[in-house]
């Protein structure tokens, strides 16, 4: 089974280019982030003639995550059970389903903006209720995955630089203690390995050139309990898919299992 992450930067912009990626890249379920449509916009349609169904949490102009599985759609939840509200509603970032055995989590992290700012408070909030909610799944005998971008680098090492970021989002100690929170309900960091460079980033700025530069950050995360990471053959970023004309600033993460293992 091949699973993916992908924060799209919305699926409308990026459709062609989505399509053409899911028929090359040979990928059974797929967790998409930043869908930037609502659920009546979301192009069933299309992917279903490629052989994926979708499920599906967005409402509007931002955020906005889904699945697409070819494998099975199963035992949908939609949003984050116990999650907390932003501005008197519970945002569209997360999903879960399970697809050809696996459980499988799409979750776009809320950004945090400042370090001052009320979303970062809500960031930690969320990643505490996302702790929670996923505790059981992932201390179980079935192979789970959390998979989305978590808008967290998990060590210094995963940003080109980082006294460009002090002071920032990101990086805090806080936001990494909760990446720390979230490993020890019984998850691991699946590391993917890099096409190009010596560090596989997932994440480049539009601006300054960061892309041909190199100068990103890996946000965008595999965790999986022992079961998943078991079954894990490789890991890689699809960097190319990074490059060219109407591109996400993300890349996907790809991670092959062999569940018999």
């Amino acid at each position: 089974m091949r699973i993916a992450t992908y924060n799209v930067n919305s699926i409308t912009a990026r459709l062609p280019r989505l399509l053409a990626w899911l028929e090359s890249s040979g990928t059974d379920v797929v967790c998409i982030q930043e869908t930037k449509c609502s659920a009546e916009q979301f192009p069933h349609e299309q992917l279903r003639e490629l052989g994926y169904e979708a499920a599906v949490n967005a409402t509007g102009r931002w955020n906005g995550v889904a699945l697409l599985s070819k494998v099975g759609l199963d035992d949908v939840v939609t949003g984050l059970p116990g999650g907390p509200d932003y501005e008197g509603v519970q945002e569209p970032r997360a999903i879960s389903a399970t697809c050809g055995g696996v459980r499988v989590w799409s979750v776009y992290v809320p950004n945090g903006r400042e370090v001052e700012h009320d979303h970062y408070g809500y960031k930690l909030e969320w990643f505490r209720s996302l702790t929670t909610a996923v505790a059981e799944d992932a201390a179980g005998p079935r192979p789970f995955a959390v998979l989305g971008d978590f808008n967290v680098a998990p060590t210094d090492e995963d940003v080109y630089d980082p006294a460009v970021f002090e002071g920032l989002t990101h990086v805090t100690p806080a936001e990494r203690a909760a990446l720390e929170a979230l490993r020890a309900a019984g998850l691991s960091d699946v590391f993917p390995r890099a096409l190009k460079y010596d560090r596989p980033y997932t994440f480049w700025d539009y601006r300054m050139l960061a892309f041909p530069k190199n100068k990103g950050m890996r946000i965008d995360l595999v965790y999986g309990n022992e079961p998943f990471t078991k079954a894990v053959t490789d890991a890689y970023v699809d960097r190319e898919e990074r490059k060219g004309k109407g591109a996400s600033d993300h890349a996907p993460v790809v991670v092959d299992l062999d569940l018999d293992r």
